[in-house]
């Protein structure tokens, strides 16, 4: 078989043919708007949640700053550190908030730190304890990961739609023809099934 009759197999619902049906060609717009859906859809989706996700990591960066605290208690010893840098346990720190209010919490600091001695802690906007911000590779990696998954659901989402609006225009064609066959066997007298 040549390259272009297989062409022309492919797209038989969209010229006209005595044996093409009005659901073919609904099949066939249903499929087309469903890819166009999937991957317009996909990449817009994920260019909007790579630009959310990117937005956080900036926010979060701007409100997060590191302020030295003072060790009040002295810190315990470790208790079974897995690596030798792992020699961080949780101790009671104080610092001084941006508004001028004094915090006292529990943070990580190095193991057997005397009380006095200073640790560097991150806080945020409101002078609270709060995580390290992301460093530019997680942040990287955090934007594109959540860009791509956005736009894989999305693709995914729009191509499961088409998939079903498929099996019920097959339910229908199944339906039509069955009733065209009916038809035909018993103006000839016979009886299918």
């Amino acid at each position: 078989m040549k390259a272009s009759e297989r062409v022309t197999v492919r797209w038989w619902r969209w010229r006209r043919n005595a044996l093409r049906r009005r659901v073919d060609v609904v099949e066939a717009w249903v499929v087309l708007a469903g890819w166009l859906l999937a991957l317009l859809g996909g990449l817009l989706a994920g260019l909007l949640a790579a630009g959310t996700v990117d937005q956080a990591v900036e926010r979060q960066r701007a409100e997060s700053r590191q302020v030295r605290a003072v060790v009040v208690e002295d810190a315990p010893a470790p208790s079974q550190a897995r690596t030798a840098s792992d020699q961080r346990v949780w101790g009671k720190v104080r610092w001084t908030a941006p508004d001028g209010a004094t915090h006292r919490e529990d943070a990580r600091v190095p193991a057997r730190a005397p009380a006095g001695s200073t640790v560097l802690v991150w806080v945020n906007g409101r002078g609270d304890l709060t995580t390290p911000p992301v460093s530019g590779g997680e942040a990287w990696l955090h934007t594109a990961m959540g860009g791509a998954l956005a736009g894989i659901f999305t693709g995914g989402a729009a191509l499961g739609a088409t998939w079903l609006a498929r099996m019920a225009l097959d339910r229908r064609r199944m339906k039509q023809w069955g009733a065209e066959w009916e038809r035909i066997d018993t103006r000839r007298g016979w009886k299918t099934g």
